[in-house]
């Protein structure tokens, strides 16, 4: 059953998000011209770099807890993991944008991304030589300045309060990947590669990271919507 371990974490990540999709009023189904070629790209885009930080040796799979089919050397768990926790977070995003109504302040966002940006690509610079970090946080830096200064959206405040409420499922979720709970680590981190801080098992790099995924998924859903 160890080996079914990856998939399942998958399989009951989308799950319920999938069922409602359908639900009258949510209609998420109805974004999926937009979803899925933007879950597509954002893939292609992750699933390249994950290749290659794996054949550096900046993480690895542990191969317990996999079915045992690879593309390249990447478990199809772990490109599932790119289609399946995407696919959680933008619907938990339409649901939530459905009934956050709120407008916040233009002002309040500039600073906080200003902050933000500034933020992540002190911290890359400083940390350059350790590959997770400068890959999350220079990427996270890059995307906030196209979101903000060449996309011009209206909407990063609301992503950062949305992100924050997701940061609980998908903490849970790397949890269970990086060893929380299990006698080994899912996936295990090279530590030359990362801060060493972490939030039980899990690398501070993965809550950024995965903030970028999130965003660059929302970048792409969002333009595509206006369609």
């Amino acid at each position: 059953m160890a080996k079914y371990t990856y998939l399942l974490v998958n399989f009951f990540t989308i799950i319920v998000p999938f069922i409602f999709s359908f639900h009258p009023k949510l209609q998420f189904h109805k974004t999926w011209r937009a979803f899925f070629p933007a879950v597509i790209a954002t893939a292609v885009f992750f699933l390249v770099w994950d290749e290659y930080f794996t054949q550096l040796g900046v993480w690895g799979f542990n191969k317990q807890y996999l079915v045992g089919v690879f593309v390249g050397h990447l478990p199809i768990e772990e490109i599932l993991f790119f289609f399946c926790i995407p696919y959680a977070c933008v619907y938990t995003y339409h649901c939530l944008d459905i009934f956050i109504k709120k407008q916040f302040s233009v002002k309040i966002e500039s600073i906080l991304t200003i902050a933000f940006i500034l933020l992540f690509l002190i911290v890359s610079i400083i940390f350059y030589h350790q590959a997770y970090t400068l890959f999350a946080f220079l990427l996270l830096a890059i995307l906030l300045l196209v979101a903000k200064y060449i996309l011009k959206v209206n909407w990063l405040t609301k992503f950062y309060i949305i992100y924050a409420i997701l940061l609980f499922p998908f903490l849970i979720v790397n949890g269970v990947l990086t060893g929380t709970g299990l006698e080994n680590p899912v996936v295990w981190y090279n530590e030359a590669e990362i801060f060493g801080i972490r939030i039980l098992t899990i690398p501070f790099e993965d809550v950024f990271y995965g903030m970028a995924m999130v965003l660059m998924n929302m970048l792409i859903y969002k333009k595509l919507l206006k369609k």
